[in-house]
């Protein structure tokens, strides 16, 4: 359950799955390793 905002003119879209280059630059802007990275963003991983 929650609260569900909504608008008429609004455009929703889809995130895609993110790619190995995606996460090892998120890493690195992170201050992570990849592997935190991959362990964080395994939902979302191609």
């Amino acid at each position: 359950s929650g609260w569900y905002f909504a608008h008429p003119e609004s455009r929703y879209f889809g995130v895609a799955k993110i790619n190995q280059q995606q996460v090892k630059n998120y890493a690195s802007r992170k201050g992570i390793s990849v592997e935190q990275a991959e362990r964080l963003l395994s939902p979302n991983l191609e």
